[in-house]
């Protein structure tokens, strides 16, 4: 039963959440919504989609990113891009920084403290700083032989 009170709980933490930043608490913005905010987390479109279809929800692609772009675009979400072709939705919207796993596709939070940014260039004419996101791109190590 306990379960059950904190699946509704987050519901509703869900649709206030949702309401605030002006969006209608449609079933697919609760459903994608209580996926990104049970606990902080990084999910890409098509993990939302796997995760949601596995679940027996009845739910497209377009449906999930038109969800995540009006997400990001509320502030609800922020997008990191690790490359041209994948994205992910952050759900702690607090300025840090990344750590992007090129072998396992794995995104994980710097905390702002833990990276020192010394000196920015000079920034071009008319233009001011809108984000500053630092992603460092890491692969496993190759394991190393051992002799016998």
């Amino acid at each position: 039963m306990q379960i059950m009170e904190e699946v509704l709980k987050l519901k509703s933490k869900i649709k206030q959440k949702l309401k605030m930043h002006d969006l209608h608490p449609t079933k697919a913005r609760i459903r994608i919504g209580m996926m990104l905010f049970d606990s902080p987390k990084h999910l890409s479109a098509g993990q939302i989609f796997e995760q949601l279809t596995k679940q027996g929800h009845g739910i497209s692609k377009a449906t999930v990113y038109n969800t995540l772009n009006a997400f990001t675009k509320s502030g609800m979400v922020h997008a990191v891009a690790v490359d041209p072709e994948r994205m992910f939705y952050d759900s702690t919207i607090s300025t840090h920084h990344h750590f992007y796993n090129t072998d396992t596709g794995q995104l994980t939070d710097i905390p702002l403290e833990d990276l020192s940014i010394e000196e920015i260039p000079r920034l071009p004419d008319n233009t001011e700083i809108e984000d500053l996101q630092v992603i460092i791109k890491v692969k496993n190590k190759a394991s190393t032989p051992t002799s016998v």
